[in-house]
């Protein structure tokens, strides 16, 4: 316990007086410091001048990184007939209808990301109560509701990210992993954040890219200076 709470404070103390930095000292920092016997992942926090309650307001879209995740990405589609054959055979992990509602039903939820065709979503509908609080109901707007499964399967398998807006404006996902190159996750975090930039809904006021931080899954966490972030 004794050496735990050393490393504790000696990560805490490498962080102290350091705010503002630039995308590559902040990932930097970070990766020094991240002393999990795993691969961490790189974890960005956005606050944003927005109240996800109007619907003027809502912040959501997708984002392919262009480094990928490093995650593994399980997918559950909801299809039929040669849609499902599209889905299995672009590598999604589960494929059902009326069976895969009922699991979902029993609690069973062993994906990420969940992918239905136009004529599945009243089936799906009926789960809203269950995938929606988890972020995994198929939208339209993010490209989860669509003929083209196989696309959309690729897509989320090769480090496609979602992001929606919190109660309290603050948008936050995983862009890499400690393991990967400065420069890729660097590259990563400002296509994500540029993405975040890009879906400025009408309804915002005021400064709408407040605060960037950036963490590792078990670390302190470093505010970001917004222009480094948003710069290519």
């Amino acid at each position: 316990m004794a050496k735990l709470a050393k490393r504790v404070k000696a990560a805490r103390e490498a962080f102290v007086g350091k705010e503002n930095l630039t995308v590559e000292d902040a990932v930097a920092l970070i990766k020094a410091n991240a002393t999990a016997k795993f691969d961490e992942t790189i974890e960005v926090a956005m606050n944003l001048g927005v109240d996800p309650r109007h619907a003027d307001q809502m912040v959501r879209g997708v984002v392919t990184l262009p480094n990928g995740t490093g995650k593994t990405v399980r997918v559950a589609v909801f299809a039929r007939g040669p849609k499902a054959d599209e889905a299995k055979a672009a590598g999604a992990d589960i494929v059902g209808a009326e069976d895969l509602m009922e699991t979902i039903q029993s609690g069973k939820i062993e994906f990420d990301r969940c992918i239905a065709t136009p004529d599945m979503m009243p089936i799906v509908g009926r789960l809203g109560k269950i995938l929606g609080p988890r972020n995994l109901m198929p939208n339209p707007k993010v490209g989860t509701v669509t003929m083209d499964v196989a696309q959309a399967v690729e897509s989320a398998k090769g480090g496609q990210v979602q992001f929606k807006a919190e109660k309290a404006g603050i948008i936050h996902a995983g862009v890499g992993k400690v393991s990967f190159d400065d420069a890729k996750l660097a590259e990563n975090i400002r296509a994500f954040v540029d993405a975040v930039a890009k879906a400025k809904p009408t309804g915002a006021k005021g400064a709408y890219l407040r605060k960037v931080s950036l963490s590792s899954t078990m670390g302190q966490g470093v505010s970001v200076d917004v222009t480094s972030a948003t710069q290519g």
